[in-house]
């Protein structure tokens, strides 16, 4: 990291995990720059130790967005370990997220960050995530994720109705603060509100995946998902309050 990009009064970082998107990612590096114009941000790709030539397609991009930067996970660790690693490389105190796919809409991202920086928010507003109404996936992946967001909500209550849309934005410290585990992008607003933090929700853009495949199956994210609920829950009973602090 140069010296100039430390120094740097960024508005916001964007954080995108990718892992086999080859096919989609100059696209989406693209969109995202011309729908941030006017603001100061970086891109912060983390390429998830790509089978194909991902990681090739980023190095080629660089000289012509000198905004983007680079991550190579040197194992494959996954979606969640991949967004941490791009949240603690980032230099912005806001985050944004968006999938690595191009089907999350960049365009909503100013949108988002208007929200969450708003004047009359709520003072421990940490995220405001998207809300994807009008979801263009496979009927089935409609229904597990239906299903899935359905026996989260019930069991939450954390007022998300799709806590698997990737575009959202966030307070980095907010987000530093929470415990990390694999899968805790989906969990984004339960842990906020059990870290004492308020989250809201927009709708937003969803569009078709043009290339590459989904990382998931409807069982594998359906198991993972009721994993990782309980242990979610768990950690909302450990959770202890102080009331606050002072030094005196």
């Amino acid at each position: 990291m140069t010296s100039l990009q430390q120094n740097q009064k960024l508005d916001i970082s964007i954080v995108v995990p990718v892992h086999n998107e080859s096919g989609a990612i100059a696209i989406l590096i693209d969109e995202i720059n011309n729908a941030l114009d006017g603001y100061d941000f970086e891109i912060i790709i983390i390429n998830d130790k790509s089978k194909d030539n991902t990681l090739e397609v980023l190095q080629n991009l660089k000289p012509k967005y000198p905004r983007l930067r680079v991550l190579n996970h040197n194992k494959n660790a996954g979606q969640s370990r991949a967004i941490y690693s791009g949240v603690q490389a980032a230099n912005a105190p806001i985050i944004g997220t968006l999938d690595g796919d191009g089907q999350n809409d960049p365009k909503d991202l100013p949108k988002l960050l208007r929200q969450l920086l708003r004047n009359d928010a709520p003072s421990n507003l940490a995220m405001v995530q998207g809300m994807r109404l009008k979801r263009q996936d496979t009927k089935a992946k409609k229904i597990a994720s239906k299903f899935a967001n359905n026996v989260r909500q019930t069991l939450l209550k954390d007022g998300a109705i799709d806590s698997g849309c990737g575009i959202k934005v966030v307070k980095r410290d907010a987000f530093l603060a929470l415990p990390y585990f694999d899968h805790m992008h989906r969990y984004m607003a339960a842990l906020l509100h059990q870290a004492g933090f308020a989250v809201e929700f927009s709708e937003v853009n969803h569009r078709a995946r043009e290339t590459g495949a989904s990382k998931y199956t409807n069982i594998g994210r359906l198991l993972a998902a009721f994993t990782d609920l309980f242990g979610v829950i768990w950690l909302g009973t450990r959770r202890k309050d102080n009331g606050g602090f002072e030094e005196v």
